[in-house]
């Protein structure tokens, strides 16, 4: 009992550390970035002046092309390492915010665990030169499409779909309702920054929930119809938003609100409480 003790102490203090912390908010910074060209790529796209897709392997070839753009994505490739590092300790330890223990939180921090890997490991193979150059639907479809020949393997894409537009979901309630203060140090802000923060956070979040829903909708279609080529990736999602009444405006309002999204999580590098639960 005393040698697993010890090792669940060490394990915490890890979690608590200061290198872990500076993993984390660097992470922050980095989705930032992320969000920050995405949103950019779907506004150039909304206008008429699009070129790369607006997603992440958008971003990274959009980058790649600039003096330092090499650089820059090394750093954001390990943000991102840092994001999926502190997660799981949220998954092991809980996270700091209210009811931080319960298992619906605990599955949340993995499944973000595993998403900042994915990105992580699709940014170093493409600046290893090793990884797929395939766009990120075309990646979407084919993922699906193994999936879907699996027995059993609808159901599991509905399901996921489903998941996907609850999470969606989800983000928009707790961009309404304010809940993603309970996870920064407000107290320590003062009245102007709180009042930025509340503001960044609410539209943001909101948009970003959005998109979710939006690429979890294309999945249950997906499962539906049996058709992986309905599914689509974070560019098809973005870009069927300009398929309704108001057009390629509403991508360009849902662009800014991943734009505000990015600097939102800028904040969250600054003031977001990172120590476990």
């Amino acid at each position: 009992m005393t040698a697993k003790s010890g090792v669940k102490s060490a394990g915490r203090q890890a979690a608590s550390s200061r290198w872990l912390e500076g993993l984390a908010r660097g992470g922050f910074v980095a989705c930032g970035v992320n969000y920050l060209l995405i949103g950019v790529l779907a506004i150039q796209i909304g206008v008429g002046a699009g070129g790369e897709a607006a997603d992440t392997s958008g971003a990274m070839h959009a980058v790649i092309a600039y003096p330092g753009g090499l650089v820059l994505l090394w750093l954001v490739a390990v943000g991102f390492a840092g994001l999926a590092l502190w997660r799981l300790a949220e998954v092991v330890y809980g996270q700091a915010s209210p009811n931080g223990q319960t298992v619906t939180k605990r599955l949340a921090s993995l499944g973000r665990a595993v998403m900042y890997i994915a990105l992580c490991i699709g940014i170093v193979t493409f600046l290893l030169g090793v990884g797929s150059q395939r766009s990120g639907n075309k990646q979407s479809k084919d993922f699906t499409a193994i999936l879907m020949s699996f027995t059993g393997g609808r159901w599991l894409v509905l399901l996921v779909g489903l998941g996907v537009v609850g999470v969606g979901l989800s983000m928009m309630a707790e961009a309404v309702r304010r809940k993603f203060v309970d996870n920064l140090h407000m107290t320590q802000m003062s009245a102007r920054t709180r009042k930025t923060v509340q503001a960044l956070g609410v539209v943001g979040i909101f948009a970003r929930g959005s998109v979710f829903a939006v690429l979890g909708v294309f999945l249950v279609v997906t499962a539906a119809t049996f058709d992986a080529k309905e599914a689509q990736g974070l560019d098809g999602a973005l870009r069927k938003f300009t398929l309704t009444p108001l057009g390629p405006w509403l991508l360009v309002v849902v662009a800014l609100g991943l734009v505000t999204f990015g600097c939102y999580s800028w904040f969250e590098a600054r003031w977001r409480k990172t120590e476990p639960g």
